[in-house]
Order: C-alpha cells, then structure tokens, then sequence
C-alpha cells in the first residue's frame, strides 16, 4: 500500500498552481478536544476530515456497545464513506481520541472543483482505492491472524501512538475481549 500512497503524493506534488489554490480555499483546519465528535451517528458526514495531528476512532453501537472500527491517525482519512458517498445517515461516529488537528474539506465543494480540475478526479479515485485496499488489508487480518498477531502488527504500524489509545478501544478494534488482551499484553 506504499506503493499506492507514493502514487497520490506524486500526483498531489504535480498539481498545478491553480489547481492547489482551488484545494486550499475549500479546505479549513479544525481542532477538536479529546472526547470530541467530528461526526455523531446519525448525521449525513458532508466532509471528509485529513488528519494532521492526533487521533481519531470510527465506532457505532451495538446494543449499547462501542464497537469500534478504525483507528485513524496522522496522514489517515476520516471519513464514514458509505454516508459520504450515498448522502444517508451515518452509522458511525468519528470521535477525537486525543486532541486531533484536521485539514477539512466540504464533499459539495469538492465535487463541484473536480469539474475544472481534472486532477482531482484522478486523485479521488486514488483515495478511493487506497480505501479499499486498506479495508481489505484490514478484513483480511482481521478474519485470519490470532489476537497476538494483531497485536503485535498494530504495535509495529503505530508504536508512538499505541499509549494514547484506551485499551477499550483497542481491544475492540482487535476483535477481542479486555481479557484476552490484557493476556496477550503480558506475554509481550
């Protein structure tokens, strides 16, 4: 999936003058406090939040449960993509689990630039497989390796940001209980 980043920064890198100023005038950076939701269940996610700084979670509710879905950190889109797409209500939220800086940017706006910037739809699409890639990369994993093994390569992907996150929230991501990761913990 490197390979597939390096591709959107070069075509990123490439835009034209004109090109970045359009991008730059529809983007806003937003900070949100820990705690705070850049998006509730519910609601129809209108943009899509680049994080810059800090920590994000997607999560929904299962019989009053957090389960959550993806953690998102520096460099990472947040975005409920199914509410993105078809303009329906989410049923996620996207909640700061740290203080989290965000470049956001309106989908209207968006849309509506990729008319004169043809770049733009090259580079949605690019965002748009490297989503799904992960998404399978993430299926994948989950559905495969053992609760050490999951573990272990979420401590190699974001090793400086692993203290920040509630051990709740990890052993949800992981698919597993506190119990069992309180275990797995112990034996690293």
């Amino acid at each position: 999936m490197n390979e597939h980043l390096k591709k959107i920064n070069a075509l990123i890198d490439g835009f034209d003058a004109e090109t970045n100023s359009a991008l730059q005038a529809i983007s806003k950076t937003k900070k949100y406090k820990k705690g705070e939701f850049l998006l509730y269940q519910g609601e129809v996610c209108k943009s899509s939040f680049w994080i810059e700084e800090g920590i994000t979670r997607k999560y929904y509710m299962n019989e009053k449960k957090e389960v959550t879905t993806e953690l998102l950190f520096k460099h990472d889109l947040a975005v409920a993509f199914s509410s993105y797409v078809s303009n329906q209500p989410s049923r996620e939220f996207i909640q700061a689990i740290t203080d989290v800086t965000v470049s956001c940017m309106d989908k209207n706006a968006f849309q509506h630039l990729k008319i004169n910037h043809p770049q733009l739809i090259q580079l949605d699409l690019l965002m748009t497989e490297y989503y799904t890639m992960w998404l399978e990369k993430r299926l994948f994993e989950f559905h495969t390796l053992s609760a050490m093994e999951k573990y272990k390569l979420l401590l190699k992907e974001q090793p400086d940001f692993i203290r920040h996150i509630p051990l709740t929230y990890i052993a949800s991501y992981l698919g597993i209980s506190l119990e069992t990761l309180s275990r797995v913990r112990t034996k690293i």
